[in-house]
């Protein structure tokens, strides 16, 4: 009884604060920049959550329904030549980077190596076919570009998975524990239930979070300060390559946000649709949270080096 009555009091004096104080504070915090800011976080996280979800889901059914043997057999034993094979395959997932990682997650738990699983994160993003049909409309009648980013983004998979094979170490990386074959353990629906409620809720928090970087990002920096890399062709490259970074956009709608860029060129608008699905906050969070952030700072940081020199390379030979 004492419980109640000093709970129910306390609940009675805030929701008296919140109604009286609530209105007026929502007014003063209604600026043009909160109400932007609001708007990009919003953008990023309502964007991202359907691809999460994806992700999350193939995730769950993957540890729920699909033998450790399947995969075993599919790959080869040599990481060598299993990056390659992972990252060929990532085509065959429609879904951005928010679904990579519980999904390459997922594959590390069913025993397959890391580096063919860090290839398939990499390139699952940026080389499905929702993704080049989406650029090809972005650039149409440019077929190079949607050529160009096919190449540059594999290119860039599969060298860092045969860089993680040669130089990664395992304290580097928090591998998810492989579930044990135990009678109490749930098994079918029970574990794709379970598995999908953990995946979805540990990552869709750090989607929140680079959502917000992000949103942050957009309010904070002049769009003045932009143009003044325009004028250099390796700036604006760089500057594409950091932007693709911080802007967090989802790799199903960033050829539209590069085709809109028309002060810069082609190869750094390449390089702006090739970092972005590989390196951006929500994906380092997202890596952070579920590989560990040793991991996360090592890996996002070699990727994006890979990804500019890939980017500049291509883009010179074909664009």
């Amino acid at each position: 009884m004492v419980y109640a009555v000093i709970g129910g009091a306390a609940l009675l004096a805030i929701a008296t604060v919140v109604s009286v104080l609530g209105p007026m504070l929502a007014l003063d915090l209604y600026t043009p920049a909160v109400a932007a800011w609001w708007t990009v976080f919003t953008a990023v996280a309502v964007q991202g959550v359907p691809f999460l979800l994806l992700g999350t889901v193939v995730s769950a059914a993957i540890g729920a329904f699909v033998p450790e043997r399947v995969f075993t057999k599919l790959l080869p034993r040599n990481q060598a030549l299993a990056v390659p094979i992972a990252g060929a395959a990532g085509v065959v997932l429609p879904g951005c980077e928010c679904a990579s990682v519980p999904v390459a997650s997922s594959l590390m738990r069913r025993g397959v190596a890391p580096a063919a699983a860090l290839a398939f994160l990499l390139s699952a993003p940026a080389i499905n076919p929702v993704v080049l049909v989406a650029t090809s409309i972005a650039f149409p009648g440019q077929p190079k570009m949607v050529l160009g980013r096919l190449i540059a983004s594999l290119a860039t998979a599969v060298v860092m998975g045969w860089l993680w094979a040669r130089f990664g170490k395992e304290e580097w990386l928090r591998l998810p524990k492989r579930k044990q074959a135990a009678t109490s353990s749930p098994t079918g629906v029970k574990a794709f239930v379970a598995g999908l409620q953990h995946d979805f809720l540990h990552a869709g928090g750090f989607l929140v979070l680079g959502a917000a970087a992000a949103a942050t990002f957009n309010i904070a920096v002049p769009r003045s300060i932009l143009d003044i890399f325009t004028g250099s062709s390796w700036l604006s490259l760089l500057l594409l390559a950091f932007l693709a970074v911080v802007l967090c956009v989802c790799s199903e709608a960033d050829a539209f946000v590069a085709a809109s860029l028309s002060g810069f060129s082609p190869a750094a608008k390449l390089a702006f649709m090739v970092v972005g699905p590989m390196v951006d906050l929500k994906l380092i969070a997202l890596q952070a949270g579920t590989f560990g952030r040793a991991f996360a700072f090592r890996f996002s940081s070699a990727t994006w080096l890979v990804a500019v020199v890939s980017s500049t390379l291509v883009g010179w030979w074909l664009l």
